[in-house]
């Protein structure tokens, strides 16, 4: 399912003249982009968005680092060997630097994984890291944190112990909760990571040399970095405008080489006519966006209500209507590039009779009458003029198929991101972009009603027992039909309402060559070049 985007052409910025000779063109390796909205943050350990990992796989490097293939690859472990029973990893890491040429050490990525799994710090993605034995009993403050199955045998050489065999472990050593963290720094200073300086250090191909808060982002590139030969970009200039159609126009004026997902979006009245002219790219990409409901705020809190709400939106005219960027309507939560049967899904889309029959049931449940008598309803997104059309449009279907009063509210990113983390809010918009390749991602969400990224209050313990069992099972068959079951109760219980499977739609400059886009929809500069 992994593919690379726009990777074709030479891997350097050389060309062949008329008379088949080679020589340098002298073009500006510059890449300017817009990334909508102020970062969450870039602490790897408390990044939880898909614009903070953005700039974070452009700065840093972890053990691993996704390749060109979609594979994982070695990055700064340079040679990785495993147990016979798979549990045990050992990293032998290469001379790397940090951006300040302090050496990159086995003890930074110890620190890192401690601090993250810290409960005083709150990191939204410490669960990622509970595939290392012991990691969770500290994350929720049962056990001391040098209790966790990682040992620094000395500067060069980590080992690591998992709780179960994790096929797909050198994914998540790629992924940025996995990342090290300068420990000399950090420990001096807390603050190591709010804006650009000297105590921002990392290790990836790009350093940061401007954080203008809620305006720009600038990199540049790692001279310290340990593949710096291969990194052709010079400088990564991010902008922050929270305006789709001014982004196209920036792209339009030459402004911006890069418009669209995944840093930023394309106006969606817009995308026929590039679709038309042949200069929007589309992929498919595992991601599923929908709504979440705070399952303990009335009448939410209700099953059936959450039913209603869902069968009754019609996903079908969404991706067709307003998207129209190749999404696939989504009735099931794990996309079909993992669960091919889930294109179709668990229920039928807009099913209003259905719909109409659990709304009869929530209210006889809640005692009431009419729908008209039921608590009001907040529907809440963040800042983005897809988000609010298709926000309106699941507001008049709501009012016209079950008379049911909706409320729209909306916020900028990051204020939005923290009201769903402490649970301030009814209904709320949101996408799950894939971490790693197997569906387990998109379900370990919901398994504990306060793990990171839940937001719910949902939990369910067949769920959870699924989950925790298939992590043990070794059978590939027996262990996907575990997570099928579990999809099923899922559904069953609607904690979300599934509305479309992601697609990512973008235009970018002509002469742009190597910029790596995942199945997963990580965009990645590394490799990429102006020719």
């Amino acid at each position: 399912m992994f593919l690379a985007a726009c990777s074709g052409g030479k891997d350097t910025s050389e060309d062949k003249d008329k008379n088949g000779t080679s020589g340098k063109k002298d073009v500006a390796q510059v890449f300017r982009a817009n990334i909508r909205t102020e970062p969450f943050s870039l602490h790897p350990g408390l990044a939880n968005d898909s614009t903070s990992g953005s700039i974070l796989r452009q700065t840093f490097d972890g053990l691993t680092r996704i390749g060109k293939s979609g594979k994982p690859e070695p990055a700064i472990a340079k040679e990785i060997k495993t147990s016979d029973d798979l549990t045990t990893y050992t990293f032998k890491l290469r001379d790397a630097k940090w951006t300040n040429g302090d050496p990159v050490t086995a003890e930074d990525f110890a620190y890192a994984w401690k601090w993250a799994l810290d409960p005083k710090n709150e990191s939204q993605y410490a669960y990622q890291l509970y595939y290392i034995k012991g990691a969770q009993a500290i994350n929720e403050g049962k056990a001391a944190a040098d209790t966790l199955g990682v040992k620094v045998v000395d500067d060069k050489t980590l080992e690591v112990t998992l709780e179960n065999p994790t096929p797909y472990f050198l994914e998540l050593t790629a992924f940025y909760t996995y990342y090290p963290v300068n420990s000399k720094i950090a420990k001096e200073d807390p603050n190591w990571h709010t804006n650009a300086g000297d105590k921002y250090t990392s290790n990836g191909p790009f350093k940061m040399t401007e954080w203008s808060h809620s305006n720009k982002i600038v990199l540049e590139k790692n001279d310290n970095y340990w593949d710096a030969k291969n990194v052709k970009l010079k400088k990564v200039e991010f902008n922050m405008v929270n305006d789709s159609n001014t982004e196209l126009s920036m792209f339009k004026n030459g402004e911006l080489d890069w418009a669209g997902a995944p840093l930023g979006e394309l106006p969606t009245d817009v995308l026929p006519q590039l679709k038309s002219d042949g200069s929007l790219k589309v992929q498919a990409i595992a991601g599923t966006y929908w709504y979440k409901f705070n399952t303990e705020k009335p009448p939410l809190n209700n099953v059936n209500i959450r039913k209603a709400l869902a069968y009754a939106i019609n996903r079908k005219a969404i991706v067709e209507n307003i998207t129209q960027g190749g999404q696939i309507p989504a009735m099931a939560a794990v996309p079909p590039s993992m669960f091919k049967e889930n294109e179709k899904g668990y229920f039928k889309d807009n099913d209003v009779k259905k719909a109409k029959q659990y709304l009869e049931a929530g209210l006889k449940d809640l005692g009431l009458k009419s729908a008209s008598d039921l608590p009001e309803i907040t529907l809440s997104y963040n800042t983005l003029e897809a988000h609010q059309k298709i926000a309106q449009a699941i507001q008049d279907m709501w009012k016209k198929e079950l008379g049911i009063n909706v409320k729209l509210d909306n916020q900028e990113w990051k204020v939005y991101i923290d009201k769903l983390h402490s649970g301030d809010y009814q209904v709320g918009r949101m996408g799950w972009l894939g971490d790693f390749n197997d569906p387990i991602n998109f379900l370990e969400l919901f398994r504990d009603k306060k793990g990171g990224n839940n937001d719910t209050n949902w939990e369910n313990p067949k769920f959870k027992q699924l989950l925790i069992d298939s992590q043990k099972e070794a059978d590939a068959k027996k262990r996907a039909q575990m997570l099928k079951d579990a999809e099923k109760i899922f559904i069953n219980d609607m904690p979300v309402a599934p509305i479309y499977f992601y697609s990512d739609v973008w235009v970018q400059s002509k002469n742009l060559k190597g910029v790596v886009i995942s199945g997963l929809g990580d965009i990645q500069l590394k490799w990429a070049y102006f020719q």
